[in-house]
């Protein structure tokens, strides 16, 4: 009796489908890490290249007249940013009564700074709208 084999004989026609299966696997796999590591690095120069930070917070004020206040604020930025903070004065009925930017250069890093803000009417508090990086300076 004759034995018959099964399959085909190892290496005459070519690799098997799971050979083949295999291999598409493997450079699918290396295309997806690929791109995954441009986008780690991608993300990563973005972070470095944008634009920094800024933050702030008003520690104190000071009621000098009917028409000024003295807000003490404390900024935390980068060096090299330039930033701007809005601060509002408040009456004892919340409306605002002044209003004012400030500009903070790049040679400044993290600074307490009092600054005066003219008011229309006598204020009662004062509060930090917000502080942002200015671009084109």
């Amino acid at each position: 009796m004759a034995t018959v084999r099964e399959g085909l004989p190892d290496g005459r026609y070519g690799r098997s489908a799971d050979q083949r299966a295999d291999r598409k696997l493997k450079i699918l796999g290396a295309v997806l890490g690929a791109g995954f590591l441009a986008m780690i690095v991608w993300f990563g120069y973005s972070y470095i290249t944008g634009e920094q930070d800024m933050s702030g917070q008003v520690t104190g004020f000071k009621v000098v007249s009917d028409s000024a206040v003295e807000v003490r604020l404390e900024i935390t930025k980068d060096t090299g940013t330039t930033g701007a903070c809005t601060v509002r004065t408040l009456d004892e009925q919340h409306g605002e009564v002044g209003r004012k930017d400030f500009t903070f250069g790049k040679g400044q890093g993290d600074a307490v700074k009092v600054v005066t803000v003219r008011t229309t009417g006598r204020a009662t508090s004062a509060e930090l709208v917000g502080c942002d990086p200015v671009s084109g300076h």
